[in-house]
């Protein structure tokens, strides 16, 4: 019988939290015939006796992330604690040590990738982060693996759900955007702090990651532009924050909805790439993608356009992603990479040209994506 993986988790919020439940009332469910047995060891949490309470075995808890890091009987570390200290930390030492690592953290791959890159070939061992793009949709797996016979041009789509829940919410019940923005803290689709969503950063994490799949290099995240270009000529408000009421309702008029749309695209010039709120066909399938979805369209040659959609965010759904990526490992797979080269990088993007611009009423000019 083949040796039991024994996996311990790095965090028990709300994907850690579900992750951790279904390890422990799914397990069996949770083994492929040609891999090993996934067994929970343990969990690092801030708060012991809140996870405890909260129904977590106190006899799998700590307080120590670093002791589960180093420990011998650990096999495989999934970091689920997000943010980029003590995160990239652990990462790293995980992986230097020779154990596989599973993580959502976007943040930390978009940032620190080449270097934990670099350290997982250079051991052999396999660095997997599906959950970091889409939430639960499998697209990065695909892109590297099942698209490999391709070359990809270009790939867009929108990554962000707090800020097409906001945008959806601007257009459909004409309010502006601080009281949605209000509404969806409440709900809880938005941080307290939202900025990170907001303004473009947490897209633009996830676009660092397409990229490096799709076109073999990393890009510095700071280098990707997050703003529209004002009527003059000036930089605009990043992200979704200088979206205005009397810009959606300009842009409906004339058959678009306004989202906040990830691109990237091979130049002559670099890899273009962008994080912009974008004036949207509405009769497009990516127009349609409304609330939480997430929608991401891929282009190369031969296989022409292929896209990928559903639940971009949430625990439970997330985890699905993070639980495919033990599965994988247990069965002997490989890095999210699959069997891509070494990467380049990192470089800085070029912005992208847009031909064809929607000018709203505030002076915001928003590419044209039909």
């Amino acid at each position: 019988m083949t040796t039991p993986m024994r996996v311990a988790v790095l965090g028990a919020g709300s994907v850690g939290r579900e992750v951790v439940r279904a390890l422990l009332e799914r397990g069996d469910d949770l083994r492929a015939a040609d891999g090993s047995a996934i067994v929970l060891v343990g969990v690092a949490v801030r708060d012991v006796a809140r996870a405890a309470a909260a129904g977590i075995p106190e006899a799998l808890l700590t307080d120590a992330p670093a002791h589960l890091v180093a420990d011998p009987d650990t096999d495989v570390i999934v970091e689920l604690m997000g943010g980029d200290e003590p995160a990239y930390t652990f990462i790293a030492a995980a992986l230097g040590a020779g154990k596989p690592v599973v993580t959502a953290n976007k943040h930390v791959i978009a940032h620190h990738g080449a270097e934990l890159e670099a350290i997982a070939r250079r051991v052999g061992t396999p660095l997997r982060f599906e959950a970091a793009v889409g939430g639960g949709i499998p697209v990065l797996g695909p892109i590297a693996g099942d698209l490999a016979a391709n070359r990809l041009e270009a790939v867009r789509g929108i990554v962000n759900g707090t800020t097409n829940v906001i945008l959806t919410a601007m257009r459909r019940d004409a309010r502006p955007y601080a009281d949605v923005l209000a509404d969806a803290q409440v709900a809880g689709y938005a941080e307290a702090d939202p900025a990170g969503d907001v303004e473009g950063h947490d897209a633009a994490n996830k676009l660092v990651i397409l990229v490096r799949l799709a076109f073999g290099q990393w890009i510095e995240p700071a280098s990707i532009r997050l703003a529209p270009s004002a009527a003059g000529g000036g930089p605009g408000l990043p992200g979704i924050t200088g979206v205005t009421l009397p810009d959606i309702e300009a842009a409906g008029e004339q058959g678009f909805a306004i989202k906040l749309v990830a691109t990237a695209s091979r130049t002559n010039r670099g890899i273009a790439a962008a994080v912009m709120p974008s004036a949207v066909s509405l009769e497009s399938a990516l127009g349609r993608t409304d609330g939480v979805l997430n929608r991401i369209e891929v282009e190369g040659s031969p296989i022409g356009s292929v896209a990928f959609s559903g639940p971009g965010a949430g625990g439970a759904e997330t985890s699905s992603a993070v639980l495919a990526d033990l599965i994988a490992i247990a069965r002997q797979g490989g890095s999210t990479w699959a069997g891509l080269g070494p990467a380049s990088g990192p470089d800085a993007a070029v912005a992208p040209q847009h031909e064809d611009v929607f000018v709203g009423p505030s002076g915001a000019r928003y590419p044209v994506i039909r």
